[in-house]
């Protein structure tokens, strides 16, 4: 064990810390984690849209139309706010000016995947003529489509700061105007390139993209369950070095995360069926289902640590039993420490594998539902799974459960951690 961890260390984890940390991958990332309210506002309302509660939707049938307006205006055009905040971060990165680089990514993702309606005659109580957008192109199925829009719109206005191909002020012209026209050679070039690519070329940037990354979305968000251990894994590995997995993963994969909630909540939003839904291996899979407590379902290790007869162990076990209830997991993982613990490293891999196999049959068997909102993270556990899986009592009771394998998981290693501590323990008593 230690000289695998010594071997991933050395060779595995630089490459992993360079991929963490590369600009473009950062700024997806924190791009967005940033439009994260937008999403749980809007999983709130599918949430209060289908309260399991008798006579409710005929309560709410009149009101509906307008009761989803708030979805269909955060979650419904998450792409809009992703090509916006991505390039927002990718342009401070480079010390561009933050809003003309959201601005125009922006534009160029709406001509990119954006194809306007004309309506030509009234249709009486319906519409009236005029030009539209469809705000299902602007959706979770553009959301690749919105992360290469910004990522392309400010590698070209960064191009064109740095050879200094702009237009040029006097210094005493205010700093908002200086940068508008900073700005105005590129905006141009940026609409004629995503202009010309849709229209000229016909060419569909948003369903090629779709296209290159669904073998991949399908491998480790969809429904494989070789998909999902593998991600559960490689999350819980860089834990294990004191490295945040999600962190690391997250710009490659909280795309297809956030992709697939979304559209899982599009799904059941017109359906209003949480068993039949695209995708199983969401985040929120994970959250209520596998990483308990936080990363390594750490919460079963801070129950056991409150039984300890260990004064370290149980003292470790007052202080992160709640921040465990609220699924934050560092204050033990780093506390106890876990990391780089030959010990409990092993049960902290285990637990998170054990419990993906686990909730993945009672999902694929129709046992609980599949994810249908997004909420914070830190909602405890059941409660989290209760109102995820739109009202689910089984998957409330999922939860618990896996609280209680994970703890079997936990218990053999934990026994020898304690003896250890106790051994240290009457040593220094001895001492003094």
């Amino acid at each position: 064990m230690k000289k695998l961890m010594d071997f991933l260390e050395k060779y595995f984890m630089p490459v992993a810390d360079k991929i963490g940390n590369q600009r473009h991958l950062l700024a997806i990332r924190n791009g967005l984690i940033s439009i994260m309210p937008l999403t749980i506002v809007g999983s709130i309302f599918v949430i209060f849209l289908n309260l399991p509660i008798d006579g409710y939707d005929q309560m709410i049938a009149g009101f509906r139309p307008i009761l989803d307006i708030p979805f269909r205006f955060t979650v419904g055009i998450m792409g809009l706010y992703a090509a916006f905040s991505v390039a927002h971060y990718l342009g401070s990165s480079y010390k561009l000016d933050p809003l003309s680089s959201g601005l125009l990514a922006v534009v160029g993702y709406l001509i990119s995947v954006v194809t306007p309606v004309r309506v030509t005659e009234d249709v009486k109580n319906v519409i009236s003529a005029g030009n539209y957008l469809s705000i299902a192109d602007i959706g979770s199925t553009s959301l690749f489509g919105a992360i290469v829009a910004a990522v392309v719109s400010v590698e070209i206005y960064h191009f064109f700061v740095e050879h200094k191909i702009t237009i040029k002020l006097p210094a005493t012209v205010p700093p908002a105007v200086l940068k508008s026209f900073e700005a105005l050679i590129p905006a141009f070039v940026i609409m004629m390139l995503f202009w010309g690519l849709r229209y000229g070329l016909k060419f569909d940037m948003n369903s090629f993209i779709t296209l290159l990354v669904s073998p991949l979305k399908h491998f480790m968000v969809g429904n494989s369950l070789f998909g999902g251990l593998l991600t559960v894994f490689l999350i819980q590995l860089f834990w294990s070095f004191g490295i945040h997995g999600e962190n690391v993963l997250g710009p490659i994969i909280r795309p297809m995360w956030d992709a697939a909630i979304l559209e899982n909540m599009d799904v059941f939003a017109k359906t209003g069926n949480a068993h039949a839904l695209p995708n199983i291996f969401t985040e929120q899979f994970l959250q209520w289902f596998v990483q308990i407590g936080g990363s390594g379902t750490t919460i079963a290790l801070a129950i056991l640590f409150l039984t300890s007869r260990s004064k370290f162990a149980k003292q470790m076990g007052k202080m992160t039993i709640v921040p465990g209830l609220f699924n934050i997991s560092e204050p033990l993982v780093f506390g106890t420490p876990i990391v780089m613990n030959p010990i409990l490293v092993i049960p902290f891999i285990l637990s998170p594998i054990v419990l993906t196999i686990v909730s993945y049959i009672a999902t694929i068997t129709g046992l609980v539902p599949m994810m249908m909102a997004k909420l914070p993270f830190t909602m405890i556990g059941p409660i989290g799974a209760l109102m995820s899986t739109d009202w689910s009592i089984p998957a409330a009771i999922l939860n618990v459960v896996n609280i209680l394998i994970a703890i079997a998981i936990y218990y053999p290693f934990f026994k020898i951690f304690e003896r250890e501590q106790l051994t240290i323990e009457a040593k220094a008593d001895a001492e003094a």
